[in-house]
Protein backbone atom coordinates (compact mmCIF):
# COMPACT_ATOMS: atom_id res chain seq x y z
CA UNK A 1 0.00 0.00 0.00
CA UNK A 2 1.44 3.55 -1.28
CA UNK A 3 0.70 6.42 1.08
CA UNK A 4 1.11 9.73 -0.85
CA UNK A 5 1.96 12.91 1.52
CA UNK A 6 0.77 16.19 0.02
CA UNK A 7 4.22 18.31 0.76
CA UNK A 8 2.88 21.50 2.76
CA UNK A 9 2.56 24.95 0.96
CA UNK A 10 5.60 27.04 0.71
CA UNK A 11 5.65 30.35 2.39
CA UNK A 12 7.77 31.56 0.53
CA UNK A 13 5.73 31.41 -3.08
CA UNK A 14 2.56 32.92 -1.21
CA UNK A 15 4.48 36.29 -0.28
CA UNK A 16 4.75 37.96 -3.41
CA UNK A 17 0.98 37.50 -3.74
CA UNK A 18 0.64 38.55 -0.01
CA UNK A 19 2.85 41.80 -0.50
CA UNK A 20 1.18 42.63 -4.15
CA UNK A 21 -2.27 42.36 -2.50
CA UNK A 22 -0.89 44.57 0.97
CA UNK A 23 0.84 47.34 -1.21
CA UNK A 24 -2.27 47.89 -3.59
CA UNK A 25 -3.92 48.45 0.28
CA UNK A 26 -1.59 50.37 1.05
CA UNK A 27 -1.32 52.88 -1.76
CA UNK A 28 -5.23 53.88 -1.58
CA UNK A 29 -5.44 53.53 2.06
CA UNK A 30 -3.05 56.26 1.42
CA UNK A 31 -5.24 58.04 -1.49
CA UNK A 32 -8.37 58.74 0.34
CA UNK A 33 -6.19 59.91 3.91
CA UNK A 34 -4.76 62.48 1.13
CA UNK A 35 -8.21 63.23 0.05
CA UNK A 36 -9.61 63.68 3.37
CA UNK A 37 -6.41 65.92 4.40
CA UNK A 38 -6.83 67.83 1.49
CA UNK A 39 -11.00 68.57 2.17
CA UNK A 40 -10.04 69.21 6.26
CA UNK A 41 -7.59 71.90 4.85
CA UNK A 42 -9.94 73.25 2.53
CA UNK A 43 -13.00 73.44 4.75
CA UNK A 44 -10.79 74.85 7.71
CA UNK A 45 -9.38 77.47 4.97
CA UNK A 46 -12.61 78.60 4.08
CA UNK A 47 -13.81 78.98 7.94
CA UNK A 48 -11.10 81.24 8.87
CA UNK A 49 -11.72 83.05 5.99
CA UNK A 50 -15.95 82.89 7.04
CA UNK A 51 -16.80 81.23 10.17
CA UNK A 52 -20.41 81.26 8.95
CA UNK A 53 -19.48 78.69 6.29
CA UNK A 54 -18.94 75.68 9.33
CA UNK A 55 -22.47 77.04 11.04
CA UNK A 56 -25.30 74.85 11.40
CA UNK A 57 -27.24 75.41 8.54
CA UNK A 58 -23.72 75.54 6.77
CA UNK A 59 -23.12 71.90 7.54
CA UNK A 60 -26.70 70.77 6.58
CA UNK A 61 -26.54 72.39 3.47
CA UNK A 62 -23.20 71.09 2.37
CA UNK A 63 -24.57 67.24 3.05
CA UNK A 64 -27.35 67.73 1.17
CA UNK A 65 -25.32 68.84 -1.87
CA UNK A 66 -23.44 66.36 -1.46
CA UNK A 67 -25.76 63.41 -0.94
CA UNK A 68 -27.27 63.12 -4.66
CA UNK A 69 -23.43 63.27 -6.02
CA UNK A 70 -21.91 60.46 -3.73
CA UNK A 71 -24.54 58.38 -4.76
CA UNK A 72 -24.22 58.63 -8.28
CA UNK A 73 -20.11 58.22 -7.34
CA UNK A 74 -20.90 55.30 -5.93
CA UNK A 75 -22.94 53.46 -8.79
CA UNK A 76 -20.49 54.89 -11.25
CA UNK A 77 -17.59 53.29 -9.19
CA UNK A 78 -19.25 49.94 -10.19
CA UNK A 79 -19.02 50.36 -13.74
CA UNK A 80 -15.53 51.84 -13.54
CA UNK A 81 -13.99 49.32 -12.00
CA UNK A 82 -14.99 46.74 -14.91
CA UNK A 83 -12.78 49.68 -16.96
CA UNK A 84 -15.94 50.70 -18.31
CA UNK A 85 -17.73 54.34 -17.73
CA UNK A 86 -21.51 55.26 -17.72
CA UNK A 87 -21.60 58.58 -19.28
CA UNK A 88 -25.68 58.42 -19.19
CA UNK A 89 -26.31 58.78 -14.88
CA UNK A 90 -26.83 62.51 -15.14
CA UNK A 91 -29.67 61.91 -18.10
CA UNK A 92 -31.26 59.37 -15.94
CA UNK A 93 -31.35 61.58 -13.31
CA UNK A 94 -33.42 64.09 -14.95
CA UNK A 95 -35.97 61.69 -16.69
CA UNK A 96 -36.49 59.98 -13.23
CA UNK A 97 -36.79 62.83 -11.52
CA UNK A 98 -38.93 64.34 -14.31
CA UNK A 99 -40.98 61.04 -14.69
CA UNK A 100 -41.57 61.26 -10.68
CA UNK A 101 -42.93 64.52 -10.34
CA UNK A 102 -45.21 64.22 -13.03
CA UNK A 103 -46.78 60.39 -11.43
CA UNK A 104 -47.13 62.29 -8.01
CA UNK A 105 -48.52 65.64 -9.02
CA UNK A 106 -51.35 66.39 -7.44
CA UNK A 107 -51.31 63.00 -5.54
CA UNK A 108 -50.81 61.58 -1.81
CA UNK A 109 -48.66 58.76 -3.20
CA UNK A 110 -45.98 58.34 -0.43
CA UNK A 111 -41.98 58.26 -0.05
CA UNK A 112 -41.60 54.29 -1.00
CA UNK A 113 -43.81 54.25 -4.24
CA UNK A 114 -41.94 57.21 -5.81
CA UNK A 115 -38.40 55.68 -4.73
CA UNK A 116 -39.57 52.42 -6.44
CA UNK A 117 -40.46 54.15 -9.50
CA UNK A 118 -37.02 56.21 -9.81
CA UNK A 119 -35.47 52.66 -9.21
CA UNK A 120 -37.24 50.66 -11.75
CA UNK A 121 -36.82 53.58 -14.58
CA UNK A 122 -33.08 53.79 -13.32
CA UNK A 123 -32.50 49.73 -13.71
CA UNK A 124 -34.21 50.04 -17.26
CA UNK A 125 -31.70 52.45 -18.65
CA UNK A 126 -29.20 50.42 -17.00
CA UNK A 127 -29.55 47.43 -18.26
CA UNK A 128 -29.91 48.86 -21.89
CA UNK A 129 -26.16 50.29 -21.77
CA UNK A 130 -25.34 46.92 -19.58
CA UNK A 131 -26.63 44.73 -22.32
CA UNK A 132 -25.16 46.23 -25.30
CA UNK A 133 -21.85 46.75 -23.51
CA UNK A 134 -21.72 43.17 -22.32
CA UNK A 135 -23.20 40.86 -24.56
CA UNK A 136 -23.20 43.47 -27.67
CA UNK A 137 -19.72 44.63 -27.30
CA UNK A 138 -20.18 47.92 -27.90
CA UNK A 139 -17.70 50.28 -26.70
CA UNK A 140 -18.93 51.60 -23.47
CA UNK A 141 -17.84 55.41 -24.21
CA UNK A 142 -20.55 55.41 -27.74
CA UNK A 143 -23.30 53.31 -26.11
CA UNK A 144 -23.36 55.68 -22.67
CA UNK A 145 -22.62 58.35 -24.74
CA UNK A 146 -25.54 57.77 -27.02
CA UNK A 147 -27.95 56.64 -24.25
CA UNK A 148 -27.49 60.29 -22.94
CA UNK A 149 -28.81 61.84 -26.22
CA UNK A 150 -31.34 59.19 -26.34
CA UNK A 151 -32.77 59.90 -23.01
CA UNK A 152 -32.63 63.15 -22.86
CA UNK A 153 -34.40 63.71 -26.01
CA UNK A 154 -36.94 61.26 -24.54
CA UNK A 155 -37.30 63.55 -21.22
CA UNK A 156 -37.38 67.06 -23.62
CA UNK A 157 -39.92 65.27 -26.05
CA UNK A 158 -42.31 64.00 -23.02
CA UNK A 159 -41.36 67.69 -21.06
CA UNK A 160 -42.73 69.87 -23.68
CA UNK A 161 -41.16 73.34 -21.85
CA UNK A 162 -43.61 72.15 -18.85
CA UNK A 163 -42.01 72.21 -15.46
CA UNK A 164 -43.08 70.39 -11.93
CA UNK A 165 -43.61 72.86 -9.20
CA UNK A 166 -43.03 72.24 -5.34
CA UNK A 167 -46.93 73.01 -4.88
CA UNK A 168 -47.71 70.34 -7.17
CA UNK A 169 -46.03 67.70 -4.85
CA UNK A 170 -47.25 65.83 -1.91
CA UNK A 171 -45.97 67.30 1.29
CA UNK A 172 -44.67 63.97 2.57
CA UNK A 173 -42.03 63.45 -0.15
CA UNK A 174 -41.12 67.00 0.20
CA UNK A 175 -40.70 66.95 4.04
CA UNK A 176 -38.72 63.90 3.34
CA UNK A 177 -36.14 65.53 1.30
CA UNK A 178 -36.06 68.33 3.89
CA UNK A 179 -36.28 66.44 7.26
CA UNK A 180 -34.08 64.87 9.72
CA UNK A 181 -33.61 62.19 12.02
CA UNK A 182 -33.32 64.33 15.24
CA UNK A 183 -34.48 67.68 16.42
CA UNK A 184 -33.19 71.21 16.61
CA UNK A 185 -28.53 71.44 16.31
CA UNK A 186 -28.46 67.72 16.32
CA UNK A 187 -30.82 66.78 13.35
CA UNK A 188 -28.99 64.83 10.68
CA UNK A 189 -30.77 65.00 7.68
CA UNK A 190 -32.29 62.09 5.67
CA UNK A 191 -30.12 62.24 2.43
CA UNK A 192 -26.21 62.07 4.09
CA UNK A 193 -27.74 59.14 5.58
CA UNK A 194 -29.17 57.43 2.94
CA UNK A 195 -25.77 57.86 0.83
CA UNK A 196 -24.41 56.73 3.41
CA UNK A 197 -25.86 53.69 4.38
CA UNK A 198 -25.60 52.72 0.58
CA UNK A 199 -22.35 53.71 0.48
CA UNK A 200 -21.42 51.39 3.41
CA UNK A 201 -23.05 48.71 1.64
CA UNK A 202 -21.87 48.67 -1.70
CA UNK A 203 -18.34 49.03 -0.26
CA UNK A 204 -18.81 45.33 2.44
CA UNK A 205 -20.48 43.86 -0.95
CA UNK A 206 -17.58 44.63 -2.85
CA UNK A 207 -14.65 43.29 -0.56
CA UNK A 208 -16.84 40.87 1.14
CA UNK A 209 -18.64 39.14 -1.71
CA UNK A 210 -16.88 37.04 -4.25
CA UNK A 211 -19.24 38.79 -7.05
CA UNK A 212 -18.17 41.87 -5.89
CA UNK A 213 -14.18 41.19 -6.03
CA UNK A 214 -14.97 39.67 -9.38
CA UNK A 215 -15.42 43.01 -10.41
CA UNK A 216 -11.71 44.15 -9.87
CA UNK A 217 -10.85 40.88 -11.35
CA UNK A 218 -12.50 42.05 -14.66
CA UNK A 219 -10.87 45.15 -14.31
CA UNK A 220 -7.92 44.29 -13.64
CA UNK A 221 -7.31 41.65 -16.28
CA UNK A 222 -10.52 40.44 -18.49
CA UNK A 223 -9.02 37.64 -20.27
CA UNK A 224 -7.46 36.01 -16.88
CA UNK A 225 -11.42 36.70 -15.20
CA UNK A 226 -12.54 34.37 -18.60
CA UNK A 227 -9.94 31.97 -17.74
CA UNK A 228 -10.45 32.04 -13.94
CA UNK A 229 -14.42 31.19 -14.66
CA UNK A 230 -16.02 34.57 -14.13
CA UNK A 231 -19.13 35.31 -15.89
CA UNK A 232 -17.74 38.72 -17.06
CA UNK A 233 -21.01 39.79 -19.14
CA UNK A 234 -23.68 38.82 -16.52
CA UNK A 235 -20.52 40.95 -13.75
CA UNK A 236 -20.88 43.93 -15.93
CA UNK A 237 -24.49 43.85 -16.59
CA UNK A 238 -25.36 43.88 -13.05
CA UNK A 239 -22.77 46.95 -12.54
CA UNK A 240 -24.44 48.69 -15.13
CA UNK A 241 -27.89 47.96 -14.20
CA UNK A 242 -26.68 48.91 -10.01
CA UNK A 243 -25.62 52.06 -11.84
CA UNK A 244 -28.31 52.87 -13.38
CA UNK A 245 -31.12 52.27 -10.72
CA UNK A 246 -28.28 54.60 -7.72
CA UNK A 247 -29.19 56.75 -10.75
CA UNK A 248 -32.72 56.19 -10.76
CA UNK A 249 -32.98 56.73 -6.86
CA UNK A 250 -30.90 60.27 -7.07
CA UNK A 251 -33.51 61.33 -9.25
CA UNK A 252 -36.40 60.47 -6.96
CA UNK A 253 -34.53 62.36 -4.49
CA UNK A 254 -33.85 65.29 -6.80
CA UNK A 255 -37.30 65.53 -6.76
CA UNK A 256 -37.79 65.18 -2.68
CA UNK A 257 -34.66 67.60 -2.26
CA UNK A 258 -36.00 70.26 -4.87
CA UNK A 259 -39.48 69.99 -5.08
CA UNK A 260 -39.00 71.83 -8.75
CA UNK A 261 -38.28 69.86 -11.76
CA UNK A 262 -37.18 70.53 -15.38
CA UNK A 263 -36.18 68.42 -18.32
CA UNK A 264 -32.40 69.40 -17.97
CA UNK A 265 -31.99 68.14 -14.34
CA UNK A 266 -28.67 67.46 -13.79
CA UNK A 267 -27.63 68.16 -17.12
CA UNK A 268 -23.86 68.30 -17.72
CA UNK A 269 -23.75 66.01 -14.28
CA UNK A 270 -22.35 63.08 -15.79
CA UNK A 271 -18.69 64.31 -16.20
CA UNK A 272 -18.55 65.76 -12.46
CA UNK A 273 -19.45 62.07 -11.35
CA UNK A 274 -16.72 60.56 -13.57
CA UNK A 275 -14.51 63.18 -12.13
CA UNK A 276 -15.15 62.54 -8.19
CA UNK A 277 -14.61 58.95 -8.80
CA UNK A 278 -11.48 59.32 -10.63
CA UNK A 279 -10.42 61.98 -8.44
CA UNK A 280 -11.22 59.75 -5.24
CA UNK A 281 -8.83 57.01 -6.53
CA UNK A 282 -11.01 54.78 -8.98
CA UNK A 283 -8.77 53.87 -11.48
CA UNK A 284 -10.22 54.92 -14.95
CA UNK A 285 -8.47 52.12 -16.57
CA UNK A 286 -10.42 49.65 -14.08
CA UNK A 287 -9.15 47.01 -11.35
CA UNK A 288 -8.58 49.32 -8.24
CA UNK A 289 -9.67 51.88 -5.98
CA UNK A 290 -12.57 51.70 -3.37
CA UNK A 291 -16.11 53.33 -3.52
CA UNK A 292 -15.20 55.16 -0.04
CA UNK A 293 -12.64 56.98 -2.47
CA UNK A 294 -15.30 58.05 -4.71
CA UNK A 295 -17.25 59.23 -1.62
CA UNK A 296 -14.56 61.96 -0.78
CA UNK A 297 -13.97 62.63 -4.50
CA UNK A 298 -17.57 63.39 -4.56
CA UNK A 299 -17.64 65.43 -1.01
CA UNK A 300 -14.43 67.19 -2.19
CA UNK A 301 -15.99 68.55 -5.36
CA UNK A 302 -19.19 69.93 -3.46
CA UNK A 303 -16.84 71.74 -0.80
CA UNK A 304 -15.14 73.06 -3.80
CA UNK A 305 -17.92 74.17 -5.36
CA UNK A 306 -19.44 75.64 -1.68
CA UNK A 307 -16.18 77.69 -1.11
CA UNK A 308 -16.25 79.48 -4.31
CA UNK A 309 -19.96 80.66 -3.79
CA UNK A 310 -18.73 81.46 0.21
CA UNK A 311 -15.28 83.51 -1.19
CA UNK A 312 -17.32 85.00 -3.73
CA UNK A 313 -15.18 83.64 -6.72
CA UNK A 314 -16.55 83.65 -10.07
CA UNK A 315 -18.35 79.82 -10.96
CA UNK A 316 -16.99 79.28 -13.98
CA UNK A 317 -13.41 78.74 -12.03
CA UNK A 318 -15.54 75.27 -10.47
CA UNK A 319 -15.08 73.87 -14.00
CA UNK A 320 -11.58 74.53 -14.07
CA UNK A 321 -10.58 73.19 -10.74
CA UNK A 322 -12.75 70.10 -11.25
CA UNK A 323 -10.58 69.83 -14.36
CA UNK A 324 -7.47 70.41 -12.80
CA UNK A 325 -8.60 67.86 -10.10
CA UNK A 326 -9.29 65.29 -12.83
CA UNK A 327 -5.98 65.48 -14.66
CA UNK A 328 -3.72 65.21 -11.64
CA UNK A 329 -5.78 62.00 -10.61
CA UNK A 330 -4.81 60.56 -14.13
CA UNK A 331 -1.39 61.21 -13.37
CA UNK A 332 -0.88 60.45 -10.14
CA UNK A 333 -2.30 57.04 -10.99
CA UNK A 334 0.01 56.64 -13.60
CA UNK A 335 2.77 57.23 -11.65
CA UNK A 336 1.03 54.74 -8.86
CA UNK A 337 0.54 52.20 -11.35
CA UNK A 338 4.34 52.26 -13.12
CA UNK A 339 6.07 51.92 -9.68
CA UNK A 340 3.56 49.74 -8.09
CA UNK A 341 4.07 47.61 -10.93
CA UNK A 342 7.88 48.26 -10.73
CA UNK A 343 8.06 47.09 -7.01
CA UNK A 344 6.28 43.61 -7.47
CA UNK A 345 8.16 42.63 -10.43
CA UNK A 346 11.52 43.27 -7.61
CA UNK A 347 10.13 41.52 -5.25
CA UNK A 348 8.84 38.44 -7.11
CA UNK A 349 12.59 38.57 -8.48
CA UNK A 350 13.83 38.93 -5.22
CA UNK A 351 11.79 35.74 -3.98
CA UNK A 352 12.56 33.90 -6.92
CA UNK A 353 16.36 34.20 -6.86
CA UNK A 354 15.79 33.25 -3.13
CA UNK A 355 13.58 30.34 -3.73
Amino acid sequence: MTTTVESPPDPRAETPARSAASLVDAVFRAREFSIAGALVLLVLGTYLANPRFLSHQGIKDLLLNASILVLLAVGQSAVVITRNIDLSVGSVVGLSAFACGKFVAGTDHGVLTVMLLGVAIGVVCGLVSGALVSFGRVPALVVTLGMLYIIQGVDYWWAQGDQIGAADVPDQILGFGSGSVGVGVIGVPYLPLIALVLLAATAYFLRGYRSGRELYAIGSNPEAALLAGVPIRRRILAAYAFSGAVAGFAGALWLARFGTVVADNAHGWELTVVSAVVVGGVAITGGTGTVWGAALGALLLTTIGSVLIVLKVDAFWQGAITGALLLLAIGVDRIVNLRMTAALRKRSARHGNGA
